[in-house]
């Protein structure tokens, strides 16, 4: 099973990966604040992912993992 994860609470809302997700299924929470004053990224259908991987290699505080 795909697995996608992210350390919410050091991600600084930048996007990258939202922009970079084939699927579309990765978000700036609306309604979350980390304890950096950022909205995070979560993922919005676990089951769509195909685990490309892009999101991770994108990020650019390492936020994202990915498991196959």
């Amino acid at each position: 099973m795909k697995k996608v994860s992210f350390a919410t609470d050091i991600c600084k809302g930048c996007g990258l990966c939202v922009a970079v997700c084939p699927k579309k299924i990765i978000v700036l929470a609306k309604d979350k604040i980390n304890k950096k004053g950022h909205s995070p990224a979560e993922i919005t259908d676990q089951e769509k992912c195909i685990a490309c991987a892009f999101c991770a290699t994108m990020c650019p505080d390492c936020v994202i993992t990915v498991e196959k």
